[in-house]
């Protein structure tokens, strides 16, 4: 029977930015694709609006329980992936961890450790390599190297992108991304067209 895998971000926030719901939307989608799998927002505050489309995918949970008590019988099966910890994820830990948990921060800039508050009750941390990652790269990573058995080393990774809306604007991106077969960063769908009518604002006010 093939390993089910769930992928959690805790949402510390009260309310949901434009960019967050692009990203986890393009989450819960991607993790539909493998039956079985969840992707879940934890540490929900009360009064915490799911976006409808969110709310429509089959793979997706939303809970206001924080992850501790979630799995507060299984925390050696949860991972957290952490900039700071010593080993990088690797095809192995698929025998380790089933549970793979993410601050909800990874796309902070510049990077606030947030993920230490969940570092600090005891989760065994993974790294995915020295480069920041918004949160749906961080997990596509995730599942690319536990579904697929890819070594981060053989990801096709593009830092800093920058996207040209036209012959006079563009923007650098101050993050990592996967790439497509073309060679372009995967960004969640609307992603390009938020930051496009932002464009004159700080990409932190867009989270």
């Amino acid at each position: 029977m093939p390993q089910r895998q769930t992928y959690i971000v805790e949402h510390l926030d009260p309310e949901l930015g434009q960019w967050s719901e692009l990203e986890y939307i393009a989450i819960a989608q991607e993790t539909q694709q493998r039956p079985g799998n969840t992707f879940m927002l934890s540490s929900l505050p009360d009064g915490f609006q799911v976006p409808e489309k969110l709310a429509q995918i089959p793979a997706f949970r939303a809970e206001k329980r924080g992850v501790e008590d979630v799995y507060a019988d299984a925390k050696d099966r949860v991972c957290l992936l952490d900039p700071q910890a010593e080993k990088d994820l690797n095809p192995e830990d698929k025998r380790e961890f089933d549970v793979f948990l993410f601050g909800g921060i990874l796309g902070d800039d510049p990077p606030r450790d947030r993920t230490s508050e969940l570092r600090k009750k005891g989760f065994k941390g993974r790294r995915l390599g020295p480069v920041q990652m918004t949160t749906d790269t961080a997990v596509r990573v995730t599942r690319m190297v536990i579904e697929e058995q890819f070594t981060l080393n053989k990801i096709p990774f593009v830092d800093f992108p920058e996207l040209k809306f036209n012959d006079h604007e563009s923007t650098e991106m101050p993050f990592r991304y996967v790439t497509d077969e073309n060679g372009k960063p995967i960004m969640p769908e609307g992603m390009v067209d938020l930051i496009k009518k932002d464009a004159d604002k700080s990409i932190d006010d867009l989270f």
